[in-house]
């Protein structure tokens, strides 16, 4: 629960955001996640979402996501909750949300959420990377910068993970061997192509039909990478239409030959759930890596 201090906290960091006094009425659990508590708090200003973990174990996340917010927000692409504040009492670490309403979505929701993915695909930077690690999920996400996206999937995505399933035991040294076999042949199976502003872990869970009837993205994993990672992780786990990915070739068209790189963009949020999850995560990757 949120006790009286942390209660205190979160009224100032509010009061001073939206330039009135807070006073927290209630707090009222949500489903947040396996990391996070989550918390929907009533207050004389309407609802706020807080979500809590341990600042010991996870000391900057919150610093990265509201961070990442931001970055999205920049964008002026895709709806996020507006961050409010980050902090940290007595050993629990805090970031504070917009809360978020539930409505029905608009007729065209699906076109409107790949054209406006697109947009947000079209912001660039030299390098592909960020300004520093940040997380997916409770892993540790590096992001050091390189001109060369096989160079930067392999060394800062791929290569990492691997090498910490097989320190975990949770791969043999014959799946680190074709881990790095497929990093050396990355430069000759993506095409060039500018750094995109990525989410960095779009499925179905990390997005809402927001009040407005359009969609609403939360949860990210940023940093500027080939925008196939992106449109790889929405066909992971279902809940994308088929009018998505129409209208994003429309908007957008990808490169020749992305329906073969589906699996290779698959394989980072594969891994990432290989480490926190197990089970069959497993015999996909072993699937994937199989055709190298």
């Amino acid at each position: 629960m949120i006790d009286e201090i942390l209660q205190k906290q979160l009224s100032t960091a509010l009061s001073e955001q939206l330039k009135v006094k807070i006073h927290i009425n209630e707090a009222k659990s949500v489903h947040g996640g396996d990391i996070n508590k989550s918390f929907r708090i009533a207050t004389n200003e309407g609802y706020f979402f807080v979500k809590m973990n341990d600042g010991a174990r996870f000391p900057d996340m919150f610093a990265q996501e509201y961070a990442g917010l931001l970055e999205l927000q920049s964008a002026r692409a895709l709806d996020t909750p507006k961050p409010l504040g980050y902090g940290r009492v007595n050993g629990q670490a805090y970031l504070l949300l917009e809360f978020l309403t539930k409505g029905p979505a608009l007729s065209g929701f699906w076109d409107d959420f790949a054209v406006s993915l697109a947009r947000q695909h079209k912001v660039t930077q030299p390098h592909f990377g960020y300004n520093g690690p940040n997380y997916i999920g409770s892993l540790k996400q590096y992001n050091t910068p390189y001109s060369s996206w096989a160079v930067f999937y392999a060394f800062n995505r791929l290569l990492p993970l691997i090498r910490m399933a097989y320190d975990q035991q949770i791969a043999d040294k014959q799946m680190v061997q074709q881990v790095e076999t497929l990093c050396r042949q990355l430069p000759h199976i993506f095409p060039p192509e500018a750094p995109a502003l990525l989410h960095g872990d779009l499925w179905s869970g990390n997005f809402m039909v927001g009040s407005k009837g359009k969609v609403c993205v939360f949860d990210p994993a940023v940093y500027y990478g080939h925008r196939e990672m992106d449109l790889a992780m929405t066909r992971l786990f279902g809940g994308f239409d088929t009018r998505f990915y129409y209208a994003y070739q429309a908007a957008y068209p990808l490169s020749s030959g992305w329906q073969q790189r589906i699996g290779i963009c698959q394989l980072y949020p594969l891994m990432v759930h290989l480490l926190l999850f197990g089970g069959n995560y497993y015999n996909s990757i072993r699937e994937i890596l199989q055709s190298y």
